[in-house]
C-alpha cells in the first residue's frame, strides 16, 4: 500500500523545485502592493519662494513703459484728428486759393503759356510741340474774358483729396461782368489740382453754371 502523499512542490523549467525562501510567500514571488496606496505618509506641500524683488521691479517697469507708449500714440492721434480742415491730404486752403487765383488771372490776361502749363497737368516741360496746347489755352482765355472782366477767389469751400498729390477743390469767386455796367457777383467753380514739386497746377477748371474753360 502506498505511503503518504508528499506535499505539492512547484517545479521550475527543468522540473526542479523552486528553492524555499526564508521570508515571504512560497515560490519566491514578491508581494505586490495594493494599487493607489502611497507607501507611507504623504510628503508636506512644497512652499515656493516668492518672486525676487528685482524681477517684480522689472515687470512693473515694463508695464509702465507700455502705458507711456500707448499714451503718446493716443495723444498724437488726437492731435492729428483735431487738426483744422484747412489742410486736407496736404492741400491747404491758402495754397489752393493761390494756385486757382493765378490760373484765373492768366485766363483774364491771356497768358497762354501759364494756362497751357496748368492744363497739361505736369507734362508741359516734356511736350515737344506745344502749338495745339497754346491754341487751346488762347481759346479758353478768350471765352473767359467774354464772360468776365475779372475774377477774385474769395473762399475755398471744400477740398476733397484723392491722394497726397491730387485734390478736387470747390471754391467761390467774385467776378466782374464784362458788360458796360461791370456788375459784380459770386460764382462757384471746381478745380482739379495736382501737386508737382513745390507748386500746385490747375489741371482743369469748371464753372458751376455749366460753362467750362
Amino acid at each position: 500500500m502506498a505511503g503518504p502523499i508528499p506535499p505539492h512542490q512547484q517545479a521550475g523549467a527543468e522540473g526542479e523545485p523552486y528553492p524555499e525562501q526564508p521570508f515571504g510567500p512560497p515560490g519566491g514571488i514578491p508581494p505586490v502592493p495594493y494599487p493607489g496606496v502611497y507607501p507611507g505618509a504623504l510628503p508636506p506641500p512644497v512652499a515656493y519662494p516668492p518672486a525676487p524683488r528685482k524681477r517684480r521691479t522689472a515687470l512693473w517697469l515694463g508695464l509702465l513703459t507700455v502705458l507711456v507708449v500707448a499714451a503718446v500714440v493716443a495723444a498724437v492721434l488726437t492731435i492729428r484728428t483735431g487738426e483744422s480742415t484747412t489742410a486736407a491730404g496736404g492741400f491747404t486752403e491758402a495754397a489752393a486759393k493761390s494756385s486757382i487765383s493765378n490760373y484765373l488771372t492768366a485766363l483774364s490776361k491771356g497768358d497762354t503759356e501759364t494756362i497751357a502749363r496748368n492744363n497739361l497737368c505736369g507734362m508741359y516741360d516734356g511736350v515737344k510741340d506745344r502749338k495745339s496746347d497754346l491754341a487751346l489755352a488762347k481759346l479758353a482765355s478768350d471765352a473767359f474774358r467774354r464772360q468776365f472782366a475779372g475774377a477774385e477767389v474769395t473762399s475755398i469751400d471744400s477740398i476733397v483729396p484723392w491722394s497726397n498729390y491730387q485734390a478736387q477743390v470747390l471754391f467761390t469767386m467774385k467776378v466782374a461782368s464784362s458788360g458796360s455796367r461791370g456788375n459784380r457777383g459770386e460764382e462757384q467753380g471746381v478745380a482739379q489740382l495736382l501737386r508737382q514739386g513745390n507748386q500746385l497746377l490747375v489741371c482743369s477748371y469748371l464753372l458751376r453754371t455749366a460753362a467750362q474753360f
